[in-house]
Order: C-alpha cells, then structure tokens, then sequence
C-alpha cells in the first residue's frame, strides 16, 4: 500500500520536568517547563508512566464526537478505578456533569511504541514522538479499528481526533483516573481539595501536557505560561487537548486571537493573566483593555505566585460591520494574549426572498438539522487575598547600669511578619431556552400545529439564565437566528427581534416585508411537502469571562395539503 502522510495540527506544547520520585523537586529547566512536583503522601500520590491518552473523533463539519471516546493507556489500571466514564471535552463544553463510576473502566492497550504523554525527571516526555505517533499510519488503523470507522473514512478530511492526557493517581487513598478537564471539574466538586493535594499534577502537568498552538473546534489556542499552576477555570476553557487534522480536512484559520462578534451587541472580551510572583493588595494589578480607543479597566486583581485568572471587560460592539482591535496591558505579570482582532458581522442582512405562487422545487429532500457548536454552561473564579498575621517579638536588650548593680532590659518591639492567604470565589451560568414555532393567526385553516404550506409561521424563543456571579460577570442571550429547511437551514435566514432583554430574554420574528398585514411570520414554501416543517435556531451571545453560552433549538410545525387546497373557484354567472 502507497504510504500515506498525515498532518497534525496544534498539538502540542509538552511539559514538565520532574524528578524519577513522584514529588521531588523539578530541575528546572524552563525549555522543557520544568516544575516541582510537590510533596506526596500515602494518601495522595502519583507514579511517574501512570498515563494515557483520551482518543475521541469528531466529524469535522459538525464538530461533534463519533461514538465513544477510546482511553489508551501502557499500565493496568486498578481493578477498583474511581473515574467519570468516556466523556470528551467538548461534551463537558455542552453542558455534560460529571458521573462517577467504580470499576468497570474500559481501557485499550495501544500498539506500537506508545509514547510517553506526562514528563517525569530525566524521563521526559519528547513532542517528536507524540506527534509521530498520532500522525502515524499505523495510529490511524488503531483508532479506526477500536472506534469502527472505516480507515479510509477517517483519514478522508471527513474527521479530526480529540485527544485528551489523562493520570491515573491516588487520592484520599483512591486510585482515580481522569482528563484535565474532569480533575478541574472535580477540583470544584472537592471545594479546591484535590489542588490543594495534587496541584502540580491535577493543575500543572496535566492539563499542560497538552494545548493548543491555533484554535480548533471552538477551543482558543493557548499563550499563556507552561510552568505555572493553573486555575480549573482556565483548564477548561484552554488546556488539556490536542487535535489530530488529516490532509485533506480544510485548513484552519490561521488567525490565532481572531473573534466574531454581532453588532450592536454587549460581548465580554477576556485573556488570562499569570503571575510568575505573587500580585497582593499592597501592590494589586491592573488590566487594561483598549477596544477601538475606549478604555476599560479591570483593577486590584490579586493572585498566589505561579497561579492565573481570567480579567476581561464588558463592552458593547459597534452598530456597524468593522473590525475592532483589542489591546491588553497589564503592570503585572503576564497576559495570554496582548492584541485581540474582532470581526464584527451583521446577521441581519439575509432575509428569505419573497415568495410566490408558482415557486417550484421537485427535487428537493429534507436536509439534516445543523447541529452548531454549543455550550450551555461556564464556570471561572476570582482571586482573593487575607492577610494573615503573625506576629513576632524583636529584641532590643540594653543594660540598665544602678552604679554597683545593673541588669539587662528589652526594649524590643512586636512586629508582624503575617502573609497573605489567598481564596477563591467560583462563579457559574447556565443558559436554557426554548423554540415554539405554531401556524401565524392569520392562517384561515390551521388546527394546532397542522397548516397547509404557503402560509406563515410565528416562532416564539424563550431563553433563561441562571447566574450564581455579579451581572457585571455576565450578559443575558442577545441573539437568536432562525433557519428554514427550504434554504437547507443554510442560504438565508432570520435574525430574530429581541423583545424581552434581561436574564429571561424573548425572541420573534421581525415584521415579514412580504406580508399584506405586517405579520412577524415567516411564509413556508407552497410547493413544501406533507409532513414535518422544521425550524433550527440557534441562540447566541450570552456572554461570561469563560466564554460565549449558546444553545441548539428546533420546533416544527406539521403540513398537510398546500394553500391551493383553500380557493374556491366560483363558476361564471
């Protein structure tokens, strides 16, 4: 067979030197982002080689998984192994809880030479090996074979692969295994127990064994620090990933920091700041953000040395199509990103045509829903700081001369040598919603849902969201567009009018230009046929500091019989 050659994209920034003993001092050697692991116990331990890899395909097109994620890993896990089943990041992304389960942990020893995916002292792990591995022939008939898709198919364009570190360690004396993402979203269930145990591997290591250099799949690329501790909010939003493209798949877009954002839209625009030494209120920072020439700033931000936070600011885009530029500074520590390129876009320029009486379509079959990336849940923390006294005695002895006696005094002082304390606030947000399409009023011989085509349909969008954050953390969903299966949910569609802004926002449609009675309808095809007249829409631009919530609808109405079945001819008197 002719060798084929694959490409990888994005993966991989690899990481951390530590020593062969699981929690010994790293050597530093910042190249290979050397780090110290910490000290272990019997309770909270890791092995060095007690690692894998979480395979999950994702078609391409829709950016969803294939089936089941398949977990590689070289060791024999734990017969008793604590873990949360076969879930990706993106299902974690779409809103997916966390599920534990003991045993049955369902595993694939990998052929070949597997590499090594987590570093350990003078055992590192090699980026060249990881690639060559993944982008192998031979990794590609594996995957192909355990996820039982045909190899031909899978190195087509038609897919990419997710791949996920994943540690097996103990903690509390169980022996877990998990992916970056989960050991954060567990770290948030154990209120920052398992940080503060395994923080070097759950919050370094791990999730920094792999990022991404361009952003793929909804996940932006990674340009903050590989030393330094991360916090869970900042794991999920950007690490612990790499992605696997085959030659064939379309290219991605080469603009690393690019954003979309609607017009006349509030956005909430947010990087990642490291501190590489502790930032506390004596000596707070401060963030600024110049969009376009308007100035906002983020300020007193504390943060623990070698640790992050995500800063933003809430602003509102233009009433126009343009692009923005964003600069970040910060006078301390570093910024993920320090120029951001914001496209913003009108989706209110491509309305359905009008429709007529002698509209054809013969060959027409009904397309598959789109299923758009979405993400209905995001969560982030806030840094904040204590002092912590502790105070101590300074002696100043003199003596204290009576002529034939004396003796010693100290005139010493109390001074506090305290510290800071810092703590987390975690915050949330949840987006839900709801589509209702039904038959418009002015439909003569509707019944329920059922009409005949030709008529107009109403389509009424509820969304929620539940905050557990400052409103100066969020935005309520402002964006709805609507999608029609006679343009193949695909060549015109309806931005829909925001009647209702507030954390319970309401949708429509705008006033038909085409309609004798200004109606707020879309007209269905005459030539549709019988059967279900389905609506896709998608709900947009709820904004948190972890990103963008948004939600995949669809409603339909039922058609039965055309407009034509209502006219009476009259015979000439």
């Amino acid at each position: 067979m002719k060798k084929r050659i694959f490409s990888i994209i994005l993966i991989i920034a690899l990481l951390f030197s530590f020593s062969i003993s699981a929690f010994a001092d790293g050597d530093g050697n910042i190249d290979n982002g050397g780090g110290d692991m910490g000290n272990g116990t019997s309770q909270n331990s890791w092995t060095p080689g007690y690692d894998g890899v979480r395979v999950t395909v994702i078609d391409s097109q829709s950016e969803k998984s294939v089936g089941v994620s398949i977990d590689y890993t070289k060791i024999s896990p734990s017969s008793n192994l604590v873990h949360f089943g076969k879930k990706s990041k993106i299902d974690y992304r779409n809103g997916s809880k966390l599920t534990f389960v003991m045993g049955n942990y369902v595993h694939h020893k990998p052929t070949g030479a597997f590499p090594r995916i987590i570093s350990s002292g003078d055992t590192k792990a090699s980026i060249e090996a990881i690639k060559t591995y993944f982008c192998s022939e031979g990794a590609a008939q594996m995957i192909a074979n355990d996820a039982g898709i045909s190899f031909d198919k899978l190195i087509n364009g038609s897919y990419k692969l997710l791949l996920e570190p994943i540690a097996y360690f103990k903690y509390q004396g169980i022996q877990m295994g998990m992916t970056a993402h989960e050991a954060a979203m567990y770290d948030q269930i154990q209120n920052g127990d398992l940080r503060s145990k395994m923080v070097s591997l759950t919050h370094k290591n791990l999730p920094l064994a792999m990022f991404l250099e361009r952003s793929d799949l909804g996940f932006p690329a990674w340009n903050g620090s590989s030393t330094s501790k991360q916090t869970d909010a900042t794991i999920m939003k950007y690490l612990g990933l790499g992605i696997v493209s085959y030659k064939e798949a379309p290219p991605v877009d080469l603009v690393d920091t690019s954003v979309v954002y609607r017009i006349n839209t509030q956005v909430i625009t947010a990087v990642t700041l490291n501190a590489s030494s502790e930032i506390n209120p004596d000596s707070p920072a401060t963030v600024t953000f110049n969009v376009g020439g308007n100035i906002y700033t983020m300020s007193n931000i504390v943060i623990p040395q070698g640790n992050s936070q995500l800063v933003w600011c809430k602003w509102t885009t233009p009433a126009s199509e343009q692009y923005v530029t964003i600069t970040v500074n910060s006078n301390k520590g570093s910024l993920s990103e320090n120029v951001i390129k914001a496209r913003i876009v009108d989706l209110g320029k491509n309305p359905p045509p009008n429709p007529t009486a002698n509209d054809r379509n013969d060959a027409f079959k009904v397309p598959n829903l789109p299923n758009k990336t979405q993400t209905t849940y995001s969560t982030w923390s806030v840094w904040w700081a204590q002092w912590h006294p502790y105070w101590v005695w300074i002696s100043n002895w003199d003596w204290c001369d009576h002529g034939e006696w004396g003796h010693w005094v100290d005139n010493g002082w109390w001074e506090d040598h305290g510290w800071y304390d810092f703590f987390t606030n975690v915050y949330s947000a949840s987006l839900s919603a709801s589509s209702s399409v039904i038959p418009d009023n002015k439909v003569p011989t509707a019944s329920g849902k059922t009409m005949k085509s030709g008529y107009g349909i109403n389509n009424k969008v509820q969304t929620v969201l539940n905050i557990s954050a400052p409103s100066s953390h969020v935005t309520a969903a402002q964006t709805a567009v609507s999608y029609f299966p006679e343009f193949e949910y695909n060549t015109y569609w309806r931005l829909l009018d925001l009647i209702s802004n507030s954390y319970s926002s309401q949708f429509e449609f705008k006033p038909n230009l085409y309609s004798t009675y200004n109606q707020k309808s879309h007209f269905s095809p005459i030539w549709y046929p019988d059967g279900q007249y389905r609506v896709y829409t998608y709900v947009q631009d709820a904004w948190t500091p972890a990103g963008m919530l948004s939600a995949n609808l669809n409603d339909a109405i039922t058609i039965s019989g055309s407009l034509y079945d209502d006219w009476h001819i009259a015979p000439k008197q």
